[in-house]
């Protein structure tokens, strides 16, 4: 019995310290087991913290980015406000400058029309025609105030045809009859008035009129001269008889006080004429004058015809055109007005 029970005995010992071992060993396997797992969740959660850094690293370069970006196009924004503020601006100035020289031309034109529309060969305006004034206010007004430039645009037209001074003992008037060529050449151009020369009538007053009374003994001056009055650039002045000649042309080209630029001759030059944006001048004598002021004054009442501005009938046209006609043959002639001081 008591041989059974020390084998039984040690038999559960025995058994016991194969329990311990086994246990020992699933221990040790659990243990190895769960630090490889600990290894792998280190390095997957470092792979995860790299690429958290990664992705925050981009985040901070896309909002730097974004602030630049945004910072850039609120700059551009106030500078094409800017630009706009300033461009408004600049406009309305000129619209404001634009309306008032607007302002301006149209009263000068309402003042050009009321001096036209008031001004007929029986009853011509004395403002439109100065030369219809006595002679004490005409020399009055005559007298120098220093140096002032004439547009042959603004030429003051000869006074209207008159009736001749007769003698005490005769009376006598001047009387007309209407030439039918001339009158029918007129009507045609009056439909449409322009100033080209393949027009008889204008052809004809460039033949008759214009070319004889502006030409000159310096030929090539002569055609300068009418070019600037054919284009509304001539510019003609007074000048004082003292005055010296500022011309950068050579005296001979340009006249001076004594001598006219466009005849040659020895004559007193009290006006000095100025071809569009040239800076020369050029000395002219008062029959020279003459010729320039009758051409440029047919200039100007054939503009008149042709903005609209002359309301009389085509008759009342006809005449006064042939009226300017004859002063441009009368100074062509030599014949001309002078001033007494």
């Amino acid at each position: 019995m008591l041989q059974e029970e020390s084998g039984a005995h040690g038999g559960d010992t025995y058994n016991v310290s194969r329990l311990r071992s086994s246990s020992l060993e699933i221990r040790e396997k659990g243990t190895e087991f769960l630090r490889e797992q600990l290894d792998a969740a280190q390095k997957e959660l470092k792979l995860k913290g790299e690429e958290c850094e990664r992705l925050s690293q981009i985040r901070d370069q896309l909002e730097q980015e974004l602030e630049e970006l945004t910072a850039s196009l609120f700059e551009e924004a106030h500078k094409m406000v800017r630009e706009a503020n300033v461009k408004q601006a600049t406009a309305e100035k000129q619209l404001k400058e634009a309306q008032g020289k607007i302002d301006v031309l149209q009263a000068e034109v309402s003042a050009l029309k009321t001096l036209v529309l008031t001004s007929t060969p029986s009853s011509p305006n004395r403002q439109l025609h100065p030369q219809l004034q006595s002679t004490g206010s005409r020399a009055a007004s005559s007298r120098p105030r220093g140096h002032t430039r004439n547009k042959s645009a603004t030429l003051n037209i000869p006074p209207l045809m008159q009736e001749p001074t007769s003698a005490p003992t005769q009376m006598s008037r001047e009387d007309k009859e209407l030439d039918s060529v001339l009158f029918a050449e007129f009507l045609s151009w009056k439909e449409a008035p322009s100033l080209d020369r393949s027009t008889a009538f204008i052809s004809r007053i460039y033949r008759e009129d214009i070319g004889p009374c502006l030409s000159f003994t310096r030929s090539e001056l002569s055609q300068s001269v009418q070019s600037a009055v054919e284009n509304n650039s001539l510019t003609i002045e007074p000048v004082a008889m003292t005055a010296l000649p500022m011309v950068k042309a050579s005296a001979i080209d340009c006249g001076g006080p004594k001598k006219c630029a466009l005849s040659g001759l020895s004559r007193p030059c009290r006006h000095r004429i100025k071809l569009g944006d040239k800076e020369s001048y050029y000395y002219i004598s008062p029959s020279s004058r003459a010729r320039i002021t009758a051409v440029c004054n047919f200039f100007t009442y054939i503009r008149y015809i042709q903005q609209g501005l002359v309301r009389q009938d085509v008759e009342q046209m006809f005449w006064e055109v042939m009226r300017l006609r004859r002063e441009m043959s009368v100074a062509k002639m030599g014949f001309f007005i002078t001033d007494e001081s």
